[in-house]
């Protein structure tokens, strides 16, 4: 039976504090040798009763349950938490998740990112995990490493080693920035096909989508997938794997962020989410497999000329496949949500949208405005929340003792929002990635470790040169064409494994010639 299998694996990461949390904490206070040390029970956090631990407050409340962090609207989990508890809280030790603690004071993110060794454990996706390490449905497994996402250690080094060189190549980011121009040049295109007479859309969110899975898929597989086709089915390939990234973070959060029973038993959410694992893996695979086809009929091409996917393949097609996995999987929803929210902010702040527009019809190509607006949007909402860490050693924070292998999350999103960081923080200011330095405003008035939107050190995103030029060009194309206007109320943002607006997005593009 398949849950009998896994049992002594889940048990064993359980014992580790491997799976995968909300959120962690540590800091760099010092305590002389004779002053006793608290323990993670004394840290404060939600209460905590024998045998269920804090479940009450993670579960729809009434009278008698607290519910108080189930679906928080007003404010994000992460705010009520900071808010309620201080800089250093206390989660887990229930149902299947380990003992956690939460930061939400910069200094000590400083400490923690820096005292972490140069192999950093990211335990993240444990679902995911577990799904590529020992499914049995899973045909491709490999024993070289399944993929930066979920490897650790010296398995995950000689991955990045091995795509650093090529995916953080500036030469390699400028071969695809004539693709990307393109590929928005005929997004715009679309756009305006399906746009209806009201110049909104049915589904903006899937039409974003799209056009991140024909940006990745240009540098990853080297080729163009043409999803802006009108007439492709609602059974294509392309339609199944821009739902199936949504299944799989969807799935990631009901596993991997909550506490089940799956860890040790294979309930029906633990069967749906292998299912929907390997449907993901089937289409990417499926993608990978016609792109090496393909360029296996083309003729030889000088090095400067090859791809992302040509060179990796010459290395070690084993990294090719498990890079072009990771890519269509992380690189879809989360460049996607980032313009979401920046188009957002823009429709709301008009005068900042007019700036913008003014600075991309100048004759300078510097586009310092066009930059700060993208800095300013992940300031205020980042792909992910967090940065997480399993904690290589004992340390000391603020008078607890957080024992070797803790589970510590950094929230640089919450440090984002207050006002000792940024100075009128919860507004959309694009200026303050510009202004002068005896300016109030000025970024680096603000502590350096708030704002880290793409990780910190060795594990960075690997991604993340690719992910600013697609941003720019981006925006830049769809400030150029459209006046962009949010129509009703305002969206409610939902933390999870990604930051995003779930329902309708209720755009309004108007061609910049009718305004």
């Amino acid at each position: 039976m398949q849950s009998i299998k896994r049992l002594p694996w889940i048990l064993q990461r359980t014992d580790q504090n491997i799976i995968f949390s909300l959120k962690a904490l540590v800091s760099t206070t010092t305590s002389p040798k004779n002053v006793q040390l608290k323990e993670w029970n004394d840290i404060p956090g939600p209460s905590s009763l024998p045998v269920i631990g804090q479940i009450l407050h993670f579960i729809p409340g009434d009278r008698f349950v607290p519910g108080d962090l189930y679906k928080p609207t007003e404010m994000t989990m992460n705010d009520v938490l900071y808010n309620k508890y201080g800089p250093i809280v206390r989660i887990g030790g229930f149902f299947g998740l380990p003992k956690m603690v939460y930061i939400y004071n910069a200094d000590m993110v400083e400490y923690i990112l820096r005292s972490e060794d140069q192999l950093p454990n990211r335990p993240v996706f444990q679902s995911i995990e577990y799904y590529r390490k020992h499914y049995k449905k899973n045909k491709h497994r490999s024993t070289t490493g399944t993929g930066l996402v979920t490897d650790q250690g010296e398995l995950w080094k000689a991955t990045r080693s091995t795509v650093n060189p090529i995916m953080m190549n500036p030469k390699t980011i400028k071969l695809y920035s004539n693709t990307f121009d393109e590929v928005t040049e005929d997004f715009i295109t679309r756009l305006r096909s399906i746009r209806r007479t009201d110049n909104m859309f049915d589904n903006f969110r899937f039409e974003i989508n799209l056009w991140a899975l024909e940006s990745v898929s240009a540098v990853i597989l080297g080729t163009r997938l043409n999803c802006f086709n009108t007439d492709i089915p609602d059974d294509s390939p392309i339609k199944r794997l821009v739902k199936s990234v949504h299944d799989v973070f969807y799935m990631s959060e009901e596993l991997d962020l909550k506490p089940g029973l799956w860890r040790f038993i294979s309930t029906p959410m633990f069967k749906k989410a292998m299912n929907i694992y390997e449907e993901q893996s089937n289409l990417i695979r499926y993608f990978m497999k016609n792109s090496i086809e393909n360029l296996k009929t083309q003729p030889p091409k000088a090095n400067e000329e090859k791809g992302v996917l040509e060179k990796l393949l010459e290395i070690d097609e084993n990294v090719a496949i498990n890079i072009g996995r990771d890519s269509l999987f992380a690189g879809i929803d989360t460049t996607a949500n980032v313009l979401i929210s920046a188009l957002h902010f823009l429709a709301t702040n008009q005068e900042k949208q007019n700036k913008l527009r003014e600075e991309l019809k100048s004759s300078e190509d510097n586009n310092l405005y066009l930059k700060a607006c993208i800095k300013e949007s992940l300031r205020l909402l980042p792909a992910v929340a967090a940065n997480i860490r399993k904690a290589s050693r004992d340390y000391n924070i603020m008078g607890y003792k957080l024992p070797k292998d803790m589970i510590m999350v950094v929230n640089h999103q919450t440090l984002c929002h207050l006002e000792e960081n940024y100075p009128k923080a919860k507004e959309f200011i694009p200026e303050r990635w510009i202004v002068g330095k005896s300016d109030p405003l000025h970024y680096g008035n603000a502590h350096k470790f708030a704002y880290s939107p793409f990780g910190f050190g060795t594990r960075s995103c690997v991604g993340r040169r690719i992910a600013q030029v697609e941003m720019e060009v981006f925006l830049s194309k769809i400030i150029q064409n459209f006046h962009i206007e949010w129509n009703g109320s305002p969206p409610i943002l939902k933390t999870s494994v990604v930051n995003y607006f779930p329902g309708n997005l209720n755009f309004v593009l108007r061609d910049i010639a009718e305004k």
